[in-house]
C-alpha cells in the first residue's frame, strides 16, 4: 500500500540536523481542556490548595500536556510516531511559555524512518522536558 502524499509542507524532507520549533503559552484553559480528556486528575494538576503545600508551591501542568506540544512539529511533518521516551526534567507552571523543539538526528531514507532529538524550554531558558522520537514521517510531494 502506497502511503498518500501531502502538499508541499515544512519540512520537505528528512535531513539529518533539520528542526522545527513551535512556542506557545499554555494557559488556565489548556490545563482545563487536557484534563478534561485525560482525567489526569492528580491534584498537582487540579488543587491549588494541596500544590501549595508541595515543592512547587503551585499547581503545574501535566507533564504529558508539556510533551504534547511536540505533537504539533510531528503534524507539520505527518510524523507517525513508533517510540517516545520522555525525561522530565522542571516543573511547568500555567502561564509559562514552553518553546517544543526537534531536531532529525537519524534518518534512513531505504526505511523512511527517522529519529528526533527534542527539548522543551520554558521562558526562563530552562530545559523542562527531553524526549527522543522515532518513527515515520509522511512523504510530501516535491
Amino acid at each position: 500500500m502506497n502511503s498518500p502524499l501531502m502538499p508541499p509542507r515544512i519540512p520537505k524532507a528528512s535531513t539529518v540536523g533539520e528542526k522545527a520549533t513551535f512556542a506557545r503559552t499554555l494557559t488556565e484553559g489548556d490545563v482545563s481542556l487536557f484534563i478534561g480528556a485525560t482525567w489526569d486528575v492528580n491534584p498537582y494538576h487540579t488543587d491549588a490548595t494541596y500544590a501549595a503545600q508541595t515543592p512547587f508551591k503551585a499547581r503545574i501542568v501535566p507533564g504529558l500536556l508539556t510533551a504534547s506540544l511536540l505533537t504539533h512539529l510531528g503534524g507539520l511533518w505527518a510524523f507517525l510516531a513508533h517510540e517516545m521516551t520522555f525525561e522530565f526534567l522542571a516543573p511547568v507552571y500555567i502561564g509559562e511559555t514552553v518553546t517544543a523543539t526537534a531536531e532529525v538526528v537519524e534518518a534512513d531514507e531505504a526505511r523512511g524512518w527517522v529519529k528526533l532529538a527534542c527539548t522543551c524550554i520554558n521562558q526562563d531558558g530552562i530545559n523542562v522536558l527531553r524526549a527522543v522520537v522515532s518513527g515515520f514521517p509522511g512523504k510530501f510531494e516535491a
